[in-house]
């Protein structure tokens, strides 16, 4: 079965850095857009970043731009999420998504289980 499996939260400082993982199980998502998102206790799932099938182009929140990096890696079939410059706004369950149409809003056919990410002052 195909699946997206996230890894790399936990508990940071505000001002540190994590980097998420999403790697893919039961198929390659090589051909996929894959996309990130977060939902905040209370709020909506938002939409945090998202990286063409080619690599080729990328493309981020407002909140997170210059701060958040996604790119992947072809040979490991992983997406990841570099976080820098973490704020307390940035504390949210995140999840990976994988769609093959719509660009910069991919069309989500696949969602991993989310990975914790907690920023404390």
């Amino acid at each position: 079965q195909a699946q997206l499996v996230e890894s790399g939260g936990g508990l940071v400082q505000a001002g540190g850095s994590l980097r998420l993982s999403c790697a893919a199980s039961g198929r390659t998502f090589g051909y996929y857009h894959i996309a990130w998102f977060r939902q905040a206790p209370g709020k909506e799932r938002e939409f945090v970043a998202a990286i063409t099938w080619s690599g080729g182009s990328t493309h981020y929140a407002d909140s997170v731009k210059g701060r958040f990096t996604i790119s992947r890696d072809y040979a490991e079939d992983t997406v990841y999420l570099q976080m820098n410059s973490l704020k307390l706004e940035d504390t949210a369950v995140y999840y990976c998504a994988a769609g093959n149409t719509g660009w910069p809003s991919v069309a989500i056919q696949y969602w991993g289980q989310g990975t914790q990410v907690t920023v404390s002052s």
